[in-house]
């Protein structure tokens, strides 16, 4: 059985608990020791029972607080060599490499990394399997490539990019440059391109569809659900949120 909750997601900071048996993993870490220790404790962890913790890429808001927290708190750190690389905070420590096409086991889970265009120096997102279960994460993507919906096909469980509407951020009042970021190739998946991967890879098998990274600013919780849910052809509130403050509680895959 693999579970998962989120300590939080958003521009201002990201984790994501992944635990199976007696190994429990953190994806990113984008708040300091402190914030991290009282977000863990909502979820009845303490720090120090955190195995490892992946960084996906090396904006501030997924690694701000990895180096901070893995000394503080005994973590070890793994990155993909471009990410490890261009992570300043990461400069002094020794992290374990990995290549974003290589599956490696930590404890009772297999992590399968995956290569994401996004405007990062080696982004990568992941796939767990417990060799029963699969949760896909997919948080940081400016578009869909065929091998991203091929790693999400089969999992049982899917947290999902659903960064901004296409509408709110056009006609929002961030500058035209940063709007053009946002919207690019190497940017973030709005509510209709994930709605539309979802759609694809759509099947009885799935148990978890969480929302997640959602622009505070260009996207609202009602609109990312029901893109969504009208992919899946499922009511609203069946879709989870990933909320910047709360985050979301464990979900179990089974």
């Amino acid at each position: 059985m693999i579970r998962f909750a989120s300590l939080g997601s958003g521009s201002r900071g990201n984790a994501l608990l992944v635990e199976s048996g007696r190994t429990r993993l953190l994806v990113d870490c984008g708040f300091g020791p402190r914030e991290v220790a009282l977000r863990l404790a909502r979820a009845g962890v303490e720090p120090e029972s955190i195995n490892a913790v992946l960084v996906t890429h090396e904006h501030a808001d997924h690694v701000g607080g990895a180096a901070s927290c893995a000394s503080r708190f005994g973590w070890k750190v793994h990155a993909s060599h471009g990410t490890a690389a261009a992570a300043g905070q990461l400069a002094e420590m020794a992290v374990r490499r990995f290549d974003s096409h290589a599956p490696f086991a930590i404890g009772d889970l297999e992590v399968h990394p995956y290569p994401v265009p996004h405007d990062a120096r080696e982004p990568t997102q992941f796939v767990f399997s417990d060799g029963a279960t699969r949760l896909g994460v997919l948080t940081d993507a400016g578009t869909v490539t065929p091998h991203i919906e091929a790693m999400l096909a089969v999992c049982m469980a899917l947290v999902l990019e659903c960064n901004h509407d296409a509408d709110l951020l056009m006609t929002g009042r961030y500058p035209p440059s940063l709007k053009q970021r946002i919207a690019g190739q190497f940017g973030h998946l709005d509510n209709g391109m994930a709605a539309e991967l979802l759609r694809r890879i759509a099947g009885g098998h799935l148990q978890h569809v969480v929302a997640a990274h959602l622009s505070e600013e260009n996207n609202t919780p009602e609109l990312a659900r029901t893109a969504l849910a009208t992919a899946l052809d499922c009511q609203p509130e069946w879709i989870g949120i990933a909320d910047q403050a709360m985050g979301f509680d464990w979900r179990e895959i089974r």
